[in-house]
């Protein structure tokens, strides 16, 4: 991103910084942070969907919902992003965002797993309106 930029990547990461300070980008660590001897970068969203409708021309709904539910949750909660699934919260619960028809594919074999689904109003079993 630095070299796309024309900068250096200790003006990126003060830039980076400055935006998380002004909450207008959500910083979301990867699983493996949590153990100090893996290293992988965090993924970056607004730190809501006002700015990403205003700023994105061309926005992908799946990350207009992840922004969305990583929005909501990092109040209460802790949050991660996974290689299997979407997120994991509070070190124990594995979430998959979607549409209504978003399936259990990815984390079928996920203990404590659930999808959180968009235009969907009622839940049922492990998936949940988002």
């Amino acid at each position: 991103m630095a070299s796309t930029a024309g900068i250096t990547k200790t003006t990126l990461y003060k830039y980076i910084d400055y935006l998380s300070r002004a909450e207008l980008i959500r910083h979301i660590p990867h699983e493996a942070k949590r153990f100090k001897s893996m290293r992988k970068p965090d993924k970056l969203y607004l730190a809501n969907t006002n700015l990403f409708n205003a700023l994105c021309i061309n926005s992908d709904i799946g990350t207009k919902r992840e922004t969305f539910f990583a929005a909501m949750s990092s109040f209460k909660h802790s949050i991660y992003y996974v290689d299997k699934g979407d997120f994991l919260l509070d070190e124990k619960i594995t979430i998959e965002v979607g549409g209504e028809h978003k399936g259990f594919k990815q984390i079928k074999d996920i203990a404590d797993s659930y999808v959180v689904a968009d235009d969907i109003e009622i839940g049922s079993g492990n998936k949940i309106p988002l």
